[in-house]
């Protein structure tokens, strides 16, 4: 893609070297390059467009003070100034920042591109040639998805497309846990109450799950297959019932996903992964590597050895295998699937997993750096003032439909993704349910709906801006409008930053932001107005303004309305 950004730094890098040359400040490293020049958008204006620290890179191995150095190459890089393309004015700034004032084309050439490029602006290759296996969700299949699931699910799907921006190969995988014991329970639960619907007086499992979604299923089996369980022997209505509840449980929780905008490449099968020895395999080849080792009748893993504050087991003394090998099983076999990377979205409970997990592939012989766990945050849901309570086994919860019952799913998906993921949550179910300013997302997809509102007022006057590249938008000189195409230059780098950060709350903030901006130059300039002029600049303004909106909620996973 054309990206002017990109071009302005490498003009600024190209500078900086030329500078360093002339200067002679201190010996640069023959493998130095551009590259390792940092350029920076600047957040304040009267510090310029763009900045570099490199003063401060310099400054050890030249032995000077940052604003020595920075007077002497900024004094070297004005001899060079003239012959660049956007380089206006460079300033030394503090204690030895170099900042670079713009020609005003840089801002002209931004709207330019962006209206040219469309729905690809802000995309990039920067990772092409790796391959990312991306695991979220992944709850246990006892019950419908509720709002914490909701929350791994909106930030798991808009990273995929985030890093699907930037160029990365991106697979989606949730994990089905179908071989644990839980699934028994969630079957003796359903069992019981179909029994119960019966009319036999039997006594349900004390552990057992209460939701009214395991009385649906018990009467789903009665209503379509009471002939069958009528002829079975004890054993296997067991085995009938762990299956049918599982079943309906998985094909309950893939709705929920799909009506929230959440589809997986792979539901990945524990059972079939205990089923093909895949856990003994890793076992024996762990074995062979030395890293394991046999103590008060377990065998432990040396994670040790990887970092670890203690070894672990790997099986326990009365032969069963522990969570863990299962799972260093299961990053291995997503590793000879040929992924590069793997990043798993986990609950802040498996805090203490992420090590050993990590110490089991390196055991294997994989790189360490080849795991990357996230952990989300929980969260609250507040309604009124008030926390709602939630107990999957008590059945008080609220699930993922309830909450895009409630407040719809673009609502849902921005107050989920809003906040960092590393930090806990609250979940205001008022605001999100009100069609205000203060709500973010009415917020944003606002300023998309009105700009769309103003082309439909264009069209009817006969107005168009079809001519894009040859737009005179020399009449765009007001503070505001500028500070917009400032504002959509950096989205680029927002998309790259939020994919290099696993952040979505970035690109959920800066989307805030721009529509902010909007808002507030709708609010005091007339976009059509008698200078045929300058309506077709501000309608160019406001088209890119939309582009770009509709690109970070479409990352988002966020529709961009055109009218509301």
């Amino acid at each position: 893609m054309y990206n002017v950004v990109d071009i302005i730094r490498h003009e600024i890098q190209s500078t900086v070297i030329s500078g360093l040359m002339k200067s002679r400040i201190c010996e640069i490293p023959e493998d130095f390059t551009e590259k390792d020049v940092p350029v920076e958008c600047t957040r304040d204006k009267t510090h310029g467009d763009f900045a570099t620290p490199i003063a401060f890179v310099l400054a050890g191995k030249a032995k000077r003070k940052p604003l020595d150095i920075a007077w002497a190459l900024a004094g070297a890089m004005e001899t060079t100034r003239d012959a660049t393309r956007y380089i206006r004015r460079i300033e030394v700034a503090g204690s030895g920042f170099i900042n670079f004032f713009l020609k005003r084309e840089w801002l002209e050439d931004i709207l330019k591109v962006i209206l040219k490029e469309g729905s690809e602006y802000g995309r990039s290759q920067i990772g092409r040639g790796t391959k990312i296996l991306l695991e979220f969700v992944s709850a246990n299949p006892t019950g419908p998805m509720n709002i914490v699931n909701a929350r791994a699910a909106a930030v798991g799907t808009s990273l995929a497309n985030i890093l699907k921006a930037v160029g990365y190969d991106v697979s989606t995988e949730y994990y089905v846990n179908d071989a644990g014991g839980q699934i028994n329970m969630l079957g003796a639960s359903v069992e019981a109450r179909y029994l119960q619907l019966k009319g036999e007086d039997v006594e349900f499992p004390e552990s057992g799950y209460l939701g009214s979604y395991i009385t649906d299923i018990a009467c789903a089996a009665m209503e379509n297959h009471y002939n069958e369980l009528e002829m079975m022997e004890t054993e296997e209505r067991k085995e009938f019932f762990r299956n049918f509840a599982l079943s309906r449980m998985l094909a309950s929780q893939k709705a929920s996903l799909s009506r929230f905008g959440v589809e997986f490449d792979e539901w990945f099968s524990e059972k079939k992964l205990v089923e093909s020895n895949a856990v003994s395999e890793v076992i024996e080849i762990l074995k062979n590597r030395g890293s394991v080792y046999w103590e008060d009748g377990a065998l432990w893993l040396k994670t040790t050895e990887f970092g670890d504050e203690k070894d672990r087991v790997l099986i326990k003394s009365d032969g069963d295998y522990t969570y863990l090998a299962g799972d260093i099983a299961y990053h291995k076999n997503k590793m000879d699937r040929g992924f590069n990377l793997l990043i798993n979205i986990w609950g802040p409970d498996h805090h203490g997993h992420v090590i050993p997990t990590r110490a089991g592939l390196e055991a294997l012989g994989y790189p360490g750096g080849s795991l990357e766990v996230l952990l989300l945050q929980f969260l609250s849901l507040m309604s009124g003032g008030e926390r709602v309570k939630m107990s999957k086994r008590q059945g008080e919860f609220v699930t993922m439909d309830d909450l895009v019952d409630e407040v719809g799913k673009d609502a849902a998906r921005y107050f989920l993704l809003m906040r960092n993921i590393e930090s806990h949550l609250e979940f205001d179910l008022n605001l999100a349910k009100e069609h205000s300013q203060a709500n973010p997302v009415y917020y944003i997809q606002y300023a998309h709906a009105r700009i769309s509102s103003i082309f439909n007022q264009a069209g009817e006057n006969g107005i168009n801006i079809r001519d894009m590249e040859r737009l005179d938008l020399s009449g765009l000189v007001e503070d505001i409008e500028l500070d917009i195409i400032r504002k959509l230059a950096l989205y680029p780098d927002e998309v790259l930053m939020t994919a290099t950060d696993r952040a979505p709350s970035r690109l959920a903030g800066y989307a805030l932001d721009l529509a902010g901006l909007y808002h507030s130059f709708y609010n005091s300039h007339r976009v059509i107005s008698e200078d045929s002029g300058l309506t077709v600049s501000r309608l160019a303004l406001s088209s890119a303004v939309r582009t770009v909106l509709a690109n970070a909620l479409n990352l988002l996973g966020i529709s961009a309305p055109h009218k509301m």
